[in-house]
């Protein structure tokens, strides 16, 4: 039998509530808290929450607290990522974004989804993984929901909503968000 974690993990319905699931919730919220506590001399202590915090980056992401996650271990962090303040990721299932990437203040990303059936909602959830690739700059109080894609060099607008998957190498910004125009080099 499968356990909620790999049901989570493969985007099925699974029991939020889960001990093993609720565990790994309150480990990455406290190492959220203890980030969200340091003072911007402290490098090496938010360096090193970082490190216990994300799958992957830790080592190299610029995070200016506070910052909240669901579980930080479905978090995969290129080199140099950075997020301004009061950035949140609902990290259910992964989240993967490439080296250089940048997220204005207030982005917020989502894997978690909900069913439409209320009575199946109020027990279980479930999840899409979102992908973020390299060179990529998030405006501002952008959302970026559940199963999304954003190719690399792209530019999302502040104050976007992003619901469907945004190609390489374009402006793209709106609720819902949609391509604008192409960079030009």
């Amino acid at each position: 039998m499968r356990t909620e974690l790999e049901k989570m993990l493969a985007g099925e319905l699974y029991d939020p509530l889960d001990p093993v699931l609720a565990e790994a919730r309150d480990k990455a919220r406290d190492l959220c808290q203890d980030l969200n506590a340091t003072r911007e001399r402290e490098h090496e202590r938010r360096r090193a929450i970082l490190l216990q915090l994300f799958a992957r980056g830790g080592d190299t992401a610029w995070i200016q607290p506070p910052f909240f996650c669901d579980y930080g271990s479905n978090i995969v962090l290129g080199t140099r990522v950075f997020f301004n303040f009061n950035c949140v990721v609902l990290d259910v299932c992964q989240v993967t974004i490439g080296d250089y990437t940048l997220f204005g203040p207030a982005v917020q990303m989502y894997t978690a989804t909900h069913p439409m059936n209320a009575e199946l909602r109020r027990k279980q959830e479930f999840a899409k993984p979102i992908e973020i690739g390299s060179d990529i700059w998030v405006g501002g109080g952008a959302i970026i929901c559940p199963g999304v894609k954003i190719g690399s060099k792209s530019v999302i607008g502040a104050g976007s909503v992003v619901t469907r998957d945004i190609p390489s190498g374009v402006f793209a910004a709106g609720n819902p968000c949609r391509v604008i125009r192409e960079i030009a080099e």
